[in-house]
């Protein structure tokens, strides 16, 4: 049977295929039927990629592009006016009504680095680093609610059902470490409102999903041994599994079988790596103290440690970005959280040799109005979702650093130069490991399905080194 178009399964140990005792003929098959599925499929590959893994940092919620990354002078000017009507006449906004005041930002902003970047004074450690980023101020999307807009940033769908941008890529690569997932995730906060399918795998095989890490506590549910059952124990329970799958999958050729093997596999091998590599106390104090503290810091040191093991995409969620009303007060508590680690990670990368091959993406799922929401009060004020432009930055893994790609316009509302759409920063990134976007398909419902459909894709070559 042909199974070179299904996902790379990671390699399962020769210890299971051969149930402990000697090779038969049936089980030298089934390992070279393995062999062939687990190599990154050639086909796809578009180049070699300059990077090997993606940190994927999701601000959930939609931070705001205008209070953060794009400075708009001119917008202040008119903070607390009537916005145009242009601005809202015959738009579809979340929560937004009647005829709204623009809002300027109450934050200093400064330039920094060679590039001279603008940054808010909200973010001053990731200022530092300014000259590492490469901005692109001219995103847009088309789903102006949070949950459709996840689902788009993460499958290229606005809908649940479709194999996330980690699952592709796990799918098109394969695994580095046989003895870790090649795809983790974490949440710090509230969870997403597109929920596990952000990270899903869709219609690819299973294999292929998101394995959600705890930075606290066990590191994955379920991972540990009943108490009174031993290593060898579970060992010889899983030996006699696996045999029978190996049965079931001679009598009927279910290539999801092969899953289940590999991800038994993968669970064994995991009792013993994970808990190493989630085992901090061997990290310097210095490098602690340069993470900062909470949860989101232990887990940007967690993303770190994981692409040096191999681990092709590790996601970041952070929520609770979504500040319509008290976004004054919120967003600095917010950016607070993530800008020491963000920009310690970025560092630690860096100087370890690794930060030309992981490829760091910072994004929210869309951006946020200059029109203001709710109260005017500075503790009350906020703003309403928004579509149309919005700002993300991208580092490492084959970017030119220190570049500002796109604008906006005055009031940062419309996209003035170089637009940019999701799908866009898909098949880039894509490009950037290696993989062709129109190749990298999956057979389903009569169809080779791809990450980035059938519209026209923009790889951003001059942002590219």
């Amino acid at each position: 049977m042909d199974i070179s178009n299904h996902a790379p399964l990671g390699e399962l140990t020769r210890r299971a295929f051969l149930g402990g005792g000697s090779m038969t003929l049936g089980a030298l098959a089934f390992e070279q039927l393995l062999g062939k599925a687990s190599a990154a499929r050639p086909e796809v590959r578009a180049a070699v990629g300059k990077a090997k893994s993606v940190i994927f940092l999701h601000m959930v919620g939609a931070p705001s592009q205008l209070d953060l990354f794009d400075y708009k002078p001119e917008l202040q000017k008119y903070d607390r006016q009537l916005a145009p009507k242009s601005f809202f006449e015959g738009k579809r906004f979340s929560f937004l009504k009647g005829h709204p005041k623009l809002l300027g930002t109450p934050y200093a902003f400064q330039q920094h680095g060679q590039s001279g970047a603008w940054i808010s004074e909200l973010l001053p450690h990731l200022a530092g680093v300014a000259d590492e980023l490469t901005f692109i101020r001219s995103m847009h999307t088309t789903e102006f609610n949070h949950a459709p807009a996840q689902l788009l940033f993460h499958t290229g769908r606005n809908r649940q059902g479709q194999p996330s941008l980690g699952s592709w890529v796990d799918y098109g690569l394969g695994s580095l470490n046989q003895d870790l997932p090649s795809y983790v995730v974490f949440v710090s906060g509230d969870y997403p409102g597109g929920g596990a399918s952000l990270w899903n795998n869709g219609y690819l095989p299973s294999m292929h999903q998101g394995v959600e890490f705890r930075s606290q506590g066990e590191p994955v549910l379920f991972l540990n041994n009943p108490p009174g059952i031993s290593q060898e124990r579970r060992r010889r329970v899983l030996d006699g599994i696996q045999e029978l799958n190996r049965e079931k999958h001679a009598a009927v050729a279910d290539p999801e079988i092969l899953t289940k093997m590999s991800q038994y596999e993968m669970a064994f091998r995991m009792q013993s790596s994970v808990p190493e590599l989630m085992d901090l106390s061997k990290e310097p104090d210095s490098v602690k103290a340069m993470y900062g503290e909470g949860d989101f810091a232990r887990q940007c040191l967690y993303a770190r440690r994981l692409v040096e093991s191999g681990v092709r995409f590790v996601e970041l969620f952070n929520a609770n970005w979504d500040t319509h009303s008290g976004q004054h007060k919120n967003l600095g508590k917010l950016c607070k959280n993530v800008d020491q680690p963000i920009s310690a990670l970025l560092r630690d990368l860096k100087q370890r040799g690794l930060l030309d091959q992981t490829l760091v993406v910072f994004a929210g799922e869309f951006g946020r109005t200059p029109m203001l929401q709710g109260a005017e009060s500075p503790e009350s004020c906020g703003r309403d979702h928004h579509k149309d432009a919005f700002t993300i930055w991208m580092a490492g893994g084959g970017m030119k650093p220190g570049v500002q790609y796109g604008a906006t316009d005055p009031m940062g509302y419309h996209i003035a130069e170089n637009p940019v759409h999701v799908r866009d920063i898909h098949g880039t990134l894509l490009h950037l490991l290696g993989l062709n976007h129109k190749q990298l398909t999956f057979r389903y419902q009569g169809l080779d399905q791809r990450l980035t459909g059938v519209e026209e894709v923009k790889i951003l070559h001059e942002l590219l080194l």
